[in-house]
């Protein structure tokens, strides 16, 4: 293995465990790994150094998932208003991502509530959004793989 095959290895290794787990401490990762510690902190800086790795965020727990209702909402959006339109989609708080696609749909989004009368209250909301032309709903009955 070249010498850059065996880093872009080791990365992706890395970049796993610390999905899994971003506050594994480096000791503890790179034991995992087989390599010293100085090699994981050079890793963890190039990728931050490189965009690779954005930041560190909290993974919300099974607690928290059981108690809300999800749903993909698609959209087909007027071009002219698409920035305004992602704009009043950004600032729903009920929104966890956002995407961009190809074919019959612009837009999906990943919504979230506490309660079905609310998750119809979030969808009812992005319809009447300007720029929002049609939307599909899909909601979710259960989660079988989240990485």
């Amino acid at each position: 293995m070249t010498g850059d095959s065996a880093r872009r290895d080791l990365d992706a290794r890395l970049l796993a465990l610390l999905r899994e787990d971003s506050r594994t401490p480096v000791s503890e990762l790179a034991t995992h790994l087989g390599v010293s510690r100085a090699l994981v902190y050079a890793g963890i800086a190039r990728m931050e150094q490189d965009g690779t790795i954005a930041g560190y965020t909290v993974r919300l727990g099974e607690a928290h998932d059981g108690r809300m209702v999800r749903a993909h909402v698609m959209m087909t959006s007027r071009p002219k208003l698409l920035g305004a339109t992602q704009e009043a989609l950004a600032a729903m708080p009920a929104l966890t991502a956002l995407y961009a696609i190809a074919g019959e749909y612009d837009l999906i989004a990943m919504v979230e509530a506490p309660g079905l009368e609310q998750l119809n209250d979030v969808i009812d909301a992005i319809g009447m959004i300007e720029g929002i032309e049609r939307t599909t709903s899909a909601v979710v009955l259960a989660t079988r793989l989240r990485r």
